[in-house]
């Protein structure tokens, strides 16, 4: 296995350009300018105004990000999002970066030719990027389940568990989420802590998110997952559970943490302070986007109900919960643990699957989402405050 080398010691499985508008005003132009260059030119962004420190440091994490070779920011020029700051701390990692201010360049069609000719320049000296090798031990691995059913919590959630197993046990990064998906589980995650303090924390996570949800009137259990033959919050949360596998739990993160060292990571999604944002993951992408803050490499997906999404700068690997949703999607899906359900497979059989899935993505391999296209982002307003001591045990 082998990596592109960055600044900060981390290594890259893939070497993108990132396009990112700065406001939705500038959102048509940036996509304009990534286009043509869909195969290394992925479009990212913050469609917001008004400023918001969560934003800001997301993306400063993924303009950094392991996969990402080099950032052309877009700007529309009168929106509050600090450019400046963002551009300093993208060009303090090492990679080129330009940005183009729309009302200073123009306008549209003179913004998209000087960004594509700079996308263009740099896609060329991408491509003949060296690479030096790479350890299981440097990878980050994260996992989300979305479009649920009364499938995904015996079949791909504890087969993505199984191979969490193997990917801890060599030394790998792996992360899991969702708080809001773990109510009625904290105290036996809580059991699997590295020490007491930070059982306490796992189990405040999840407080906090079940009172998040409760001043909402609307919990992480949506229509489809009932149509699929899911109850209640505390089964749904069982299912979810499972992707964790076994393995002690390190550390306690939030969006943009990058964990110190290998091992087992839940991280915290849901803001912190008084109810102010709305829904605190409004799709699935958005808890994509937060492991990559993190430094995911690739995001292993669950899935019953059925989903086609993939995501900008990591790969996403899509699998199917049971063997009918496989077989009516699977130009889209990657694994097929339906096939525990069949007999024809067992859980460990599928995790050593995923895991050998995740070595090759991190080898050059294309998952479908890739080879398809898909390029799915979605980044909105949060708050959170750091985390304490206790999360991150030494």
């Amino acid at each position: 296995m082998k990596g592109y080398p960055r600044s900060d010691g981390r290594k890259g499985i893939r070497n993108i350009v990132s396009v990112v508008y700065l406001v939705e005003c500038a959102h048509h132009v940036a996509r304009e300018i990534s286009t043509p260059y869909r195969d290394v030119a992925h479009l990212i962004g913050f469609p917001g105004c008004f400023p918001n420190e969560y934003a800001q440091n997301m993306m400063e994490k993924l303009g950094t990000h392991p996969n990402v070779g080099a950032v052309l920011l877009v700007s529309l020029g009168c929106e509050s999002f600090n450019r400046y700051q963002l551009e300093s701390v993208i060009k303090a990692s090492g990679r080129p970066v330009k940005t183009i201010v729309i009302q200073q360049s123009g306008g549209t069609l003179s913004a998209v030719r000087a960004g594509q000719a700079w996308v263009a320049e740099q896609a060329a000296i991408l491509a003949n990027a060296s690479m030096v090798p790479m350890d299981i031990g440097e990878l980050t691995i994260g996992t989300v389940c979305g479009g649920s059913d009364g499938t995904s919590g015996i079949t791909g959630n504890p087969a993505v568990g199984r191979a969490f197993d193997q990917l801890v046990a060599a030394g790998a990064t792996c992360i899991f989420e969702e708080t809001g998906e773990l109510i009625g589980c904290e105290n036996i995650m809580a059991a699997r802590a590295k020490t007491p303090a930070l059982a306490e924390e796992l189990r405040a996570s999840v407080q906090k998110a079940e009172r998040y949800y409760a001043t909402l009137g609307f919990g992480s259990f949506a229509a489809g997952n009932a149509d699929g033959g899911l109850t209640t919050i505390e089964e749904k949360s069982m299912g979810a559970y499972a992707k964790s596998g076994l393995s002690q739990i390190s550390g306690l993160i939030k969006p943009g943490d990058i964990p110190p060292k290998g091992g087992l990571y839940l991280m915290d999604v849901v803001p912190d302070g008084e109810v102010r944002f709305g829904f605190p993951n409004i799709s699935d992408n958005a808890e994509i986007v937060e492991m990559m803050a993190s430094g995911a490499h690739m995001t292993l997906f669950v899935t019953g109900r059925g989903s086609v999404v993939g995501s900008a700068i990591s790969p996403v690997i899509k699998i199917a919960a049971n063997p009918h949703m496989y077989a009516r999607l699977s130009e889209d899906m990657d694994i097929n643990a339906g096939k525990i359900l069949e007999g024809s497979a067992s859980l460990d059989e599928v995790g050593t699957e995923i895991f050998e899935l995740v070595m090759a993505l991190a080898s050059g391999t294309q998952s479908k989402s890739e080879m398809l296209g898909h390029t799915e982002f979605i980044l909105t307003y949060k708050t959170f405050e750091p985390i304490g001591p206790a999360c991150l045990p030494a």
